[in-house]
C-alpha cells in the first residue's frame, strides 16, 4: 500500500508538472499564433507593393535595354557616317587636286590666248596703219582673234563649271559634318537618359529591399522585432500602419508611392 501510495503521489506530481508544461506550451503557442497572424497581415500589405516594385524594376530594365540598343544603333550610324566622310574627304581632296591642276592649265592657256590676242591686235593695228588695203589678211587675223575669243569664253565657262563643282563638294562635306554633330548630340542625350534610368532603377531596388518582410525564426517574432508604441507601450494589433501623405517615395506613372507610418490605437500617437 505504501508503494502504491508513493507511486500514486509521484504520478500526481508528474501529472501536475505535465499540466503546467502544457499550460506554458499553450500560452507560448497562443503568443506565437498571434505573432504569425500579425506577420501574415503585414505580409498581405507588403506583397502587392513588392509585386508593384518588381514590375517597376522590370519596366526600367526593359527601358534601359531599349535605350542601349538605340545607342548602339546610333553609334553604328555614326561610324558609318564617319566612314562615308573619310571617303568623301579623300574624293574631295583628289577632286581639288584635279580641279587645281585643270584651273592652273586653263589659266596658263588663258594667259597664252590673251598674249596671242594682244599680238594679233598689235599686228592688225600695224597692218591697218601700214597697209589699209590689205583687207584679206586683216579679215583672217580678225577671224583668228574671234576664234581665240571663243576659246577664251569656253575656257572661262569650264573654269566657272569647275568652281561650281568645287563649291558643291564643299557643301556636301559641310552637310556631312552637320549630320555627324547631330548624331553625336543624339548619342550624348541617350547616354544621359540611360544614366538617369540606371540611377532610378537603383533607387527602386533600394526601396524594394526596404519593403521585404522580416524573416521569421523558429519561435516566431522576437520581442524586440515587434512594433511598440513609444508613448504607452502598446504592441501587436494595437498598432496599425497607414500611408504618410507628407512623404512621397516615388511615382509609378502618375501615381505617387507614399512612405508608411505607425498609429497607436490606444493613445493615437503617430510614429
Amino acid at each position: 500500500m505504501n508503494d502504491l501510495e508513493k507511486q500514486l503521489s509521484d504520478n500526481r506530481n508528474e501529472l501536475t508538472r505535465t499540466q503546467n508544461t502544457l499550460k506554458t506550451t499553450g500560452e507560448s503557442l497562443e503568443t506565437t499564433t498571434k505573432g504569425l497572424e500579425d506577420a501574415k497581415a503585414e505580409l498581405g500589405i507588403i506583397k502587392p507593393k513588392l509585386e508593384q516594385a518588381n514590375a517597376q524594376v522590370e519596366e526600367k530594365t526593359q527601358t534601359n535595354a531599349a535605350l542601349n540598343t538605340e545607342v548602339e544603333g546610333l553609334k553604328s550610324s555614326l561610324d558609318s557616317a564617319n566612314a562615308k566622310i573619310n571617303v568623301l574627304e579623300g574624293t574631295l581632296e583628289s577632286r581639288k587636286e584635279e580641279l587645281g591642276a585643270t584651273i592652273s592649265e586653263l589659266s596658263t592657256e588663258l594667259e597664252t590666248s590673251k598674249s596671242k590676242i594682244q599680238g594679233f591686235e598689235n599686228k592688225v593695228a600695224d597692218l591697218e596703219s601700214n597697209n589699209s588695203n590689205n583687207k584679206e589678211q586683216t579679215d583672217k587675223l580678225t577671224a583668228e582673234i574671234q576664234e581665240l575669243n571663243n576659246k577664251l569664253s569656253t575656257t572661262q565657262d569650264e573654269n566657272t563649271n569647275l568652281n561650281s563643282q568645287l563649291m558643291e563638294l564643299n557643301n556636301t562635306l559641310l552637310q556631312k559634318d552637320t549630320k555627324i554633330q547631330e548624331l553625336t548630340d543624339n548619342i550624348d542625350s541617350k547616354e544621359k537618359l540611360v544614366d538617369a534610368q540606371t540611377a532610378r532603377l537603383e533607387e527602386v531596388e533600394t526601396e524594394l529591399g526596404e519593403l521585404k518582410p522580416p524573416e521569421l525564426g523558429s519561435g516566431g517574432f522576437a520581442a524586440e522585432e515587434r512594433t511598440t508604441c513609444p508613448m504607452c507601450g502598446a504592441v501587436g494589433q494595437n498598432i496599425k500602419q497607414i500611408e504618410d501623405k507628407t512623404k512621397v517615395l516615388s511615382y509609378v506613372g502618375h501615381i505617387p508611392m507614399y512612405a508608411k507610418k505607425h498609429v497607436c490605437k490606444k493613445c493615437g500617437y503617430e510614429f
